[in-house]
């Protein structure tokens, strides 16, 4: 068994997940694996950087298949005992003029930003060692979208009591609400990719808190952040930042001294804690 360090990154063959490898390759005193769904493209994105210099790991790893989160997790386990960064990038978003109906947008996001997610937490933050760092990459659009909830909706979703069940059974809740033609009536905002960068924020802060309780000595950090609007497939050419630009905040989030107690459970956006 390895006892070099190891750091995953969901999703990470193009855009913020590549930058956050590429960032990490020459900063993680360790193996760094970048993952993706095609083994293919996946190796592309190896080769790529092997061309500057650096040395990332391939792995493959689709997050809708909950096989292929449990084939990495075995392999992580049997290969390093564990795992000491995990950065959860991976995502989708719509296209705002796609023509897609919004029930199938919102169970298609909702399936992959959150439930996949959380999937991957389920797996792998067992696996995670003393003074690991977890990072889950959402967007300041979570925060907007809370803003457009209901107050009954925003109370629960900044409760800090709130369990991973009863987030649960709210993301259902909207895709259901959706399919019924009721997500505004029930005080649910207009945006599939916003609910589920909610979910994102609010399962960081419910691991934070579960972390606290079960894993105290451990000193593991958990944050959700915003990478910001940047220029990808996803959000276009128009956005404001670069991939490497997106990448500083979760990388930072990623590379937390381990004399660090903070930020944890937080949302972070440009390294910096955003109230939630």
């Amino acid at each position: 068994m390895s006892s070099v360090p190891v750091a995953v990154v969901t999703g990470s063959n193009k855009g913020i997940g590549f930058a956050i490898v590429q960032a990490l390759c020459k900063q993680f005193p360790g193996d760094v694996y970048l993952t993706a769904r095609d083994p293919g493209r996946g190796q592309e994105a190896v080769a790529k950087l092997q061309k500057e210099g650096l040395h990332p790991l391939f792995h493959q790893l689709d997050i809708d298949d909950v096989q292929s989160i449990r084939a990495l997790r075995d392999f992580l386990k049997e290969k390093y005992g564990g795992l000491n960064v995990l950065v959860n990038n991976a995502g989708i978003a719509f296209k705002v003029h796609d023509t897609t109906p919004f029930a199938v947008q919102a169970e298609v996001t909702l399936k992959t930003n959150f439930f996949a997610t959380r999937n991957i937490c389920t797996e792998l933050l067992p696996l995670v060692k003393p003074y690991g760092r977890v990072v889950n990459v959402s967007s300041m659009v979570s925060s907007s979208a809370l803003g457009r909830c209901n107050q009954e909706l925003q109370q629960k979703f900044r409760s800090d009591t709130i369990t991973e069940d009863e987030l649960v059974g709210l993301m259902t809740k909207f895709v259901e609400d959706v399919k019924n033609g009721v997500h505004e009536k029930e005080g649910w905002p207009n945006t599939a990719y916003g609910v589920s960068k909610i979910g994102v924020t609010v399962l960081s802060r419910i691991q934070a808190r579960m972390l606290n309780e079960k894993r105290k000595g451990d000193h593991i950090l958990i944050n959700a952040c915003c990478p910001g609007w940047v220029r990808t497939d996803m959000a276009g050419p128009q956005a404001t930042k670069s991939p490497d630009e997106g990448a500083e905040t979760p990388v930072y989030l990623a590379l937390l001294p381990s004399d660090a107690d903070g930020p944890h459970g937080q949302f972070v956006s440009n390294k910096t804690v955003q109230p939630w």
